[in-house]
């Protein structure tokens, strides 16, 4: 049995997905490990030809949510990277180390987005 914090976690995101418009999605898995352990994959085309790649790893510690790991990653229909925010650790000199946002010429100081802004972000630039 999923615990309940997770459970509506990802019902969040569940309501921020089935409300886009004019979206198409090819990929939504939610991997659940442990009653405390989730995985996510999502993966969303928008008409324009975008694509948004969502993938999480979470863990329930403490009653909070901690991400392991994330990786959102939009692109155009082109395949060249509009934004990706990530928490891979190969920029320790920025600030918010190791969070950061990869934009097409450089990469930024960043704080973890939620995932529902990150949609919300993709959805107003493909809009």
């Amino acid at each position: 049995m999923l615990h309940n914090l997770l459970s509506q976690y990802l019902k969040k995101v569940e309501i921020v997905v089935i409300a886009l418009e004019n979206t198409h999605i090819e990929h939504y898995v939610e991997e659940i490990l442990t009653e405390y352990r989730i995985n996510l994959q999502i993966k969303i085309r928008f008409a324009d030809g975008n694509l948004l790649e969502l993938n999480e790893a979470i863990i329930l510690e403490l009653e909070q949510i901690e991400y392991l790991n994330y990786r959102y990653h939009y692109q155009d229909k082109q395949n060249n990277m509009i934004f990706r925010y990530d928490n891979a650790p190969h920029f320790p000199n920025l600030s918010n180390f190791p969070h950061h946002k990869h934009l097409s010429n450089q990469v930024i100081s960043s704080i973890k987005p939620l995932m529902t802004n990150v949609i919300q972000e993709a959805n107003n630039y493909s809009g």
